[in-house]
């Protein structure tokens, strides 16, 4: 794939992590530290459950932690959290808002991307609209999310003629991202195999080795 990436650095390539439904923003900052330094690729914040003070207070104190470990931090469906704590970027479902309206609001600079599911044509749209990458899942059986659509790994291929980055996710395990990475993944999104393993950094390890 001639990968589209206009942002500073190589596209990225290998774990893109998301935070669990922590409520002790001290100890999800405990529990994330060493995950950044292991060598996650992206760190996305999402939390369900927090309301707009703890979420402003978590991204705020992941994009320290990020900073430090030069890592970009992308922000789960909220544009005005992702401007207001100075996060790389933004994630969005497709009810989350516009594409274009995010970059409006985020600059050039600001990675976007956008939750296409199992649909090449939302693919499409995404990319026509300015998504820096799009993400595809679930691919397997998953707990973080209710109601997901089960993708097929073939639309990983379909999907590099876009020309950007492919995310995966859904149930995705050191044991299953290997297979999603020779589809076509460039990144695999994880939550719970990582922050659930026995040992979270050997789990960030094992995601990586799977694009070797």
């Amino acid at each position: 794939m001639n990968c589209r990436w206009p942002h500073p650095g190589p596209a990225p390539h290998g774990l893109y992590l998301i935070t669990p439904d922590e409520a002790d923003t001290a100890r999800l900052l405990a529990r994330t530290a060493p995950l950044l330094v292991a060598g996650a690729a992206w760190l996305q914040y999402r939390n369900k459950r927090a309301g707009d003070a703890l979420r402003h207070e978590q991204a705020s104190a992941l994009q320290e932690l990020c900073l430090q470990a030069s890592v970009p931090l992308i922000v789960n469906d909220e544009v005005r959290l992702a401007k207001a704590v100075g996060a790389a970027g933004v994630h969005l479902g497709e009810d989350d808002g516009d594409i274009a309206a995010a970059r409006a609001m985020l600059g050039t600079d600001a990675i976007i991307g956008s939750s296409c599911y199992d649909q090449l044509a939302l693919a499409e749209a995404a990319v026509a609209a300015g998504a820096d990458y799009v993400a595809f899942g679930a691919f397997f059986p998953t707990r973080s999310k209710s109601g997901t659509r089960h993708a097929d790994p073939r639309l990983l291929g379909e999907a590099a003629s876009l020309g950007v980055p492919r995310v995966a996710i859904g149930g995705i395990t050191p044991d299953n991202a290997r297979s999603l990475a020779e589809a076509g993944a460039d990144l695999v999104a994880v939550i719970s195999g990582v922050y659930d393993a026995a040992d979270p950094v050997a789990a960030v390890h094992a995601y990586r080795r799977s694009f070797l």
